[in-house]
Order: structure tokens, then sequence, then C-alpha cells
């Protein structure tokens, strides 16, 4: 959907087994990630202690042979080189604390404003299918010349407006914050 909203070549999108760490940072080394103004990782958050006592927060991408090659972590993300409009983190948990007693915004959204995001688009507890409505309109609705605080705000309204969605608890549609704005 976000695709399609952003008019994007198929060679943009990486999906299944092509969404994996290798690519994306080959795409990084080769300076095409440098060039994505929407970056989205539509994907699983881990926050830091899930899992196997996992030391930061971490995105999960396509299946490899070693578990560090199916992990973004947070210093990873922080290594990249990007110059964009949006990085949106459509996965679970990616602005929760990094644990009890941690600062309020994890370690993921720090990674990709360190490596040169302009803004996120985070979640703060489970993503559902609901993201697949509420991101791409984000976008459409941003595109349009709406700010990205009221994009976020009239998204989140037709969710919570639509009847036939059965999606009015704030559950479905409040997970999703923007965190920071375009220099």
């Amino acid at each position: 959907m976000l695709a399609k909203v952003l008019k994007a070549s198929a060679s943009s999108v990486l999906t299944d087994s092509a969404a994996s760490k290798a690519a994306l940072f080959a795409r990084n080394a080769d300076g095409r990630l440098a060039r994505v103004r929407v970056l989205e990782f539509a994907t699983h958050g881990l926050v830091a202690g899930e899992g196997d006592g996992l030391s930061e927060p971490s995105l999960v991408l396509a299946a490899a042979s070693k578990a560090e090659d199916w992990l973004l972590t947070a210093s990873e993300a922080a290594t990249l080189k990007l110059n964009t409009d949006w990085v949106l983190l459509s996965a679970c948990n990616t602005g929760s604390p990094d644990g009890e007693g941690a600062e309020g915004l994890s370690g993921l959204t720090r990674g990709f404003f360190a490596a040169g995001a302009n803004a996120l688009l985070v979640s703060h507890w489970t993503v559902d299918a609901t993201a697949v409505r509420l991101v791409p309109d984000v976008i459409a609705r941003h595109a349009k010349g709406l700010g990205r605080a009221e994009a976020l705000r009239q998204a989140s309204l037709a969710i919570l407006d639509d009847k036939t969605a059965s999606k009015a608890n704030p559950y479905y549609w409040a997970t999703f914050a923007l965190i920071g704005e375009p220099k």
C-alpha cells in the first residue's frame, strides 16, 4: 500500500528474503539508501531484554543463517547514512523505552535520528493490521500538503470514524506517534 501511495518502483521495495540486513547495508554502502526519502520497516520490533537477553532494541529482518544477520540493532541503525524525510517503524514497540527506568524513547528512535532521519513514525505497543491502512494514509495526507502531525491525526480519526472497521478502541489506532520534524 505504501509503495502505491509513493508511486515507488518495484525495485525500491524489499520483501521476504530480499528484505535482509545484507541488502540494507549494500544499499547503504553504495549510496542508494541516502537517496531514499521515505524508509519503512514493516516487520517485528524487539525491545531490549526480549528473546535471548537482547542487549538493545532491534528490528527483525529476513531470516539468515546466523541470528546477528537478521536483526538490525539500534546501534547498527545509527551507522546508516540516511537523509530521509520519514523513517516509518511499522513494528511493535519501536518507540518504547529500552527497559524499566530507561528514557522514554527507544534506542531505535535515537539510532535512526543519529543516522540522519528527520522524522520518525514509531509505535508504543503492539501493531496490528490497522497499520497497513494507517501508515500509507498518513504519508498520502502529508504528500497532499498537511503537516506530519495533522496527517497522523486525520489518518487516526479516519480509522476511529470508520464504522465498518470495528477499530474505535485506541489500541488499534493510537499506537503510532510522530517524533521529530524536518530541519
